[in-house]
Parts: C-alpha cells; sequence; structure tokens
C-alpha cells in the first residue's frame, strides 16, 4: 500500500466525508474514488508490461521503483559495487561509493 494510514486517520477521513459530502452523498462517492483506484492501478499494471517488453530481454523482473535513477544505476552496475578487482601495485582497489551515484 502505499499510504499508511492507522485506524484514527481512517476515521477521521470518514467522519469528514460524513460533514462535507452527508450521508446521501458518501456512498456514491466512495464508489467513485474505488473505480478511480482501480482505473489507476490497471493503467500503472498496463504501463509497467509495456516497459518491459519494450525494453526487451534482461528487463523482464523490471518493477516500477527500479526506474528511480538512483536505484536503476545501483542495480545494473551491481558487481562493480560489490567486487572491485585486485591491484597488483601498493595502493587498494577503488570502488565505488552508492552515495555518489
Amino acid at each position: 500500500m502505499f499510504f499508511d494510514f492507522g485506524a484514527g486517520e481512517i476515521l477521521g477521513l470518514a467522519v469528514l466525508g460524513m460533514i462535507l459530502l452527508g450521508p446521501e452523498r458518501l456512498p456514491k462517492a466512495a464508489a467513485e474514488a474505488a473505480q478511480w483506484v482501480k482505473k489507476i492501478r490497471a493503467l500503472t499494471q498496463t504501463a509497467t508490461a509495456e516497459l518491459r517488453e519494450n525494453l526487451g530481454p534482461g528487463f523482464e523482473n523490471l518493477q516500477p521503483q527500479d526506474l528511480h535513477p538512483k536505484t536503476f544505476v545501483k542495480k545494473q552496475l551491481g558487481d562493480l559495487l560489490d567486487e572491485a578487482p585486485v591491484a597488483k601495485t601498493s595502493r587498494p582497489a577503488a570502488k565505488i561509493d552508492p552515495d555518489l551515484i
């Protein structure tokens, strides 16, 4: 779930809805809101599926949160972040700092 609502917040929103909309219009407004949520969820699932299909192989397990640039770079450069090649000189091998990406 995107929002972290507790029982108190939900109860407060219900009371506010009763005051603003009235008991006659509240059920219809709740049903319309539920329909909008279903439409938005279907739209996002369709967009994610099309994006996976258009990106091609290697992106089958793509999640929407992976599209954040910092997460995307970390995932693609994961091997470089985990292991750095061992240098033969006395200096330690440089690693990529994930906070700078």
